[in-house]
């Protein structure tokens, strides 16, 4: 197994490289900043071990700057523990470690990355095969299986809350216009799924929905991704391409993380917003368009602001209808209904039999107080039920102990 270490402390750094080479199956690979990784880590890293506070490049620049699928474990120390909570939003951050921390803490974290790596590769392998091998799937019971998970997705939410029917009957009136919607709230508590909700409720229904994630994509990128463009309007465009903007036309389009909305890009989607048209990349001609604008952010719009990081103008015309999302911790009614919806998908997923929550387990989910919101809750379930070796999911599978710890 592959690893990186990054981290800018060369005592820690040293320490950790020397420790796992004392294991057979590592081959680690050590590096002081992340800027250094960044130019050499690539997707045969089967797990990247990071530290958050570093110079020049922090842990969660890094963390976004990694484009290919990847294991990351989070090192962090109780003053950056924020930061460690706001990076479990990432779907490749799979753990994190609070220091001081000892060595068989590391091991465990990354034999479960193992774990769960390797149970992913058998289901694969055994489903996803272009021959018809004996002892492949029936394909009728595949598309039953598709039609079930079809009607999953339909179903939009799991579990029911009195704060839940609040928000959903505050977002259901929006829809029926074409008012701009602003999403807040903390980072996991399921912002787009609330933004597909008032697509699905609005008569723009029939239509696309299409979501993109400001913070995702690279600043460079950003333009053409949301405007589209020309032909030769750069080296490697060479052929003209539609932007989201355009593929959402008589739809919805999702503006998530809009906080992270470069400056320079804020101007152009303002005028976009006024005058409900776009240029594309290395255009002259504008294109009309028809776009209901959804947009959502985790961070305080107010501050940014005051300090010349956002524009006003823009903020008033995104923030029409705000409506805040509730977290998890506050919706506990909630938390045992989708646990068991995530717990069956996943059995269903990779073909294992079927897992129940034992009462204790129960009884620690809702004590717990979920930082991460419903993306942390999906991503500890689905692990309980990958690595618990009995039907019965009990509370050392859910492995929140070790988070209960950090917090």
């Amino acid at each position: 197994m592959k690893i990186a270490i990054v981290d800018d402390d060369i005592n820690m750094r040293k320490s950790l490289e020397i420790a796992l080479n004392d294991y057979d199956e590592y081959e680690v690979h050590t590096f002081k900043n992340a800027i250094d990784a960044l130019k050499k880590i690539d997707s045969t890293y089967e797990v990247i071990v990071t530290d958050i506070t570093m110079p020049r490049m922090d842990g969660l620049e890094f963390i976004k700057e990694i484009h290919f699928p990847c294991n990351i474990i989070i090192m962090t120390g109780n003053a950056t523990l924020n930061s460690a909570i706001e990076a479990i939003r990432y779907e490749n951050v799979k753990d994190f470690l609070t220091k001081p921390f000892e060595i068989e803490d590391l091991v465990s974290a990354i034999d479960r990355v193992k774990k769960v790596k390797e149970k992913k590769e058998a289901y694969e392998k055994r489903y996803i095969t272009k021959d018809r091998r004996v002892g492949a799937p029936d394909t009728r019971k595949i598309k039953i299986e598709r039609r079930k998970q079809g009607s999953d997705r339909r179903k939009k939410f799991y579990g029911s809350s009195e704060t839940l029917d609040k928000i959903k009957s505050i977002l259901k009136k929006a829809a029926k216009t074409d008012a701009s919607v602003m999403l807040l709230g903390e980072s996991g508590v399921g912002k787009e799924l609330f933004a597909k909700y008032i697509h699905e409720e609005s008569p723009r229904y029939a239509g696309p929905f299409i979501a993109i994630n400001m913070a995702a994509i690279p600043e460079n990128l950003l333009e053409s991704e949301l405007f589209g463009y020309e032909k030769g309007a750069f080296t490697d465009a060479t052929a003209q391409k539609k932007g989201h903007f355009e593929t959402a036309h008589k739809g919805t389009l999702f503006l998530d993380e809009i906080g992270e909305m470069p400056m320079a890009l804020q101007a152009k989607l303002l005028r976009v917003i006024q005058e409900r048209e776009i240029v594309r990349v290395g255009g002259v001609k504008p294109t009309k368009i028809d776009v209901r604008i959804v947009s959502a952010t985790n961070v305080n719009i107010m501050e940014k602001i005051k300090n010349k990081e956002f524009r006003e103008d823009l903020f008033y015309r995104l923030n029409t209808i705000p409506v805040k999302i509730a977290p998890l911790r506050e919706r506990k009614e909630e938390i045992l209904d989708i646990a068991t919806e995530y717990l069956y998908r996943t059995c269903r997923q990779y073909d294992l039999p079927y897992k129940h929550l034992s009462d204790a387990a129960k009884e620690e989910l809702l004590l717990y107080d979920w930082p991460g919101n419903v993306r942390e809750l999906r991503s500890v379930i689905e692990r309980a039920v990958i690595l618990s070796d009995s039907e019965e999911i009990e509370v050392e599978d859910l492995g929140l102990d070790i988070r209960m710890g950090a917090l």
